[in-house]
């Protein structure tokens, strides 16, 4: 047993599973390249061609001894996933799972925890990090927030927050620039780009200018957190997402140099669920967050500039 390469085989099944290497990195959340290297190294390790050469793309075709291992690791691990799902059903009922992407779980949900607690001492929260909705279908995790727009089919989702977007930067790096106050000036500074889609400086160039703001220069970043983070340490002006830049604005970290103006964008983060009503623990949970989250709607006005 445990000479078995068990990430290799596990590879493999998926492969099997959707008759495509693309598909199965898709599902296991992976590079097509590791995939493939899983492939090669369980040929080798067995000795025999599990999958018949193809000139072109279209679907895989396996050996015999592919198809016949294909079968059995499929079905061995869906036996063990059914297991794990059975066990799952044991946990505690005020034991609740929730699934967040990691800049939402780092910025707005980690500081509000002690709040949680405060209000359902006897609730277990468990956060996992995670941008996939498939732990979902199996009993892993009971809800998950998640932003965008969808869609999420087969889920119960329900509107939890609404946003906007508004440049920061830090105190210090305002004074620096010759505290600027108007749009027109982000010309001459220095932008932090997230490669949300859905915070784009396009977004905030259409709305408030200025219509010659050059965009294609600037660190890009694949994490909200980390542009704050940036901004923060005055390495340019980032285009933040006010529910997650709301409380480093409160305590003056960082900065609205151009005062209320933002670039509303409407219904952000979502609740999102599986279809059954939910246990009473998790229940509790999404009111609780509901309630935390129209807490915080009015919370939307401007850091005093430093002086």
């Amino acid at each position: 047993m445990n000479e078995l390469p068990l990430n290799a085989l596990r590879a493999f099944a998926m492969v099997y599973a959707h008759g495509g290497v693309r598909a199965a990195a898709r599902e296991l959340g992976m590079a097509h390249s590791s995939v493939s290297r899983h492939l090669g190294e369980l040929d080798r390790w067995l000795g025999v061609p599990l999958l018949r050469a193809s000139a072109g793309r279209g679907a895989l075709t396996f050996t015999p001894q592919g198809d016949a291992l294909g079968r059995a690791t499929l079905a061995g691990l869906r036996e063990i996933e059914q297991a794990v799902a059975a066990l799952r059903e044991t946990r505690p009922a005020h034991a609740v799972t929730l699934s967040a992407t990691p800049s939402f779980a780092i910025r707005w949900l980690l500081p509000r925890l002690p709040a949680l607690e405060k209000a359902h001492p006897k609730i277990e929260l468990s956060v996992q990090v995670e941008q996939r909705l498939d732990a979902l279908d199996d009993g892993r995790v009971d809800l998950a927030i998640r932003m965008g727009r969808g869609p999420w089919p087969e889920l119960h989702v329900e509107p939890l927050m609404d946003d906007a977007l508004y440049p920061v930067m830090s105190p210090a790096l305002w004074r620096a620039s010759g505290r600027p106050s108007k749009p027109a000036q982000l010309a001459g500074l220095r932008l932090l780009h997230d490669r949300d889609p859905q915070a784009a400086w396009e977004l905030w160039r259409q709305q408030h200018g200025p219509a010659k703001l050059a965009l294609q220069g600037g660190a890009r970043y694949t994490s909200s957190d980390l542009v704050l983070r940036a901004a923060m340490q005055g390495q340019g002006v980032a285009l933040a997402r006010h529910r997650l830049a709301a409380d480093d604005v409160a305590n003056g970290s960082l900065m609205r140099p151009f005062g209320e103006l933002g670039a509303p964008l409407g219904p952000s983060y979502w609740i999102v669920r599986p279809p059954a009503k939910p246990r009473m623990a998790v229940a509790a949970v999404i009111d609780w967050l509901q309630w935390q989250a129209a807490g915080l709607a009015q919370a939307n006005k401007p850091a005093a500039r430093p002086d």
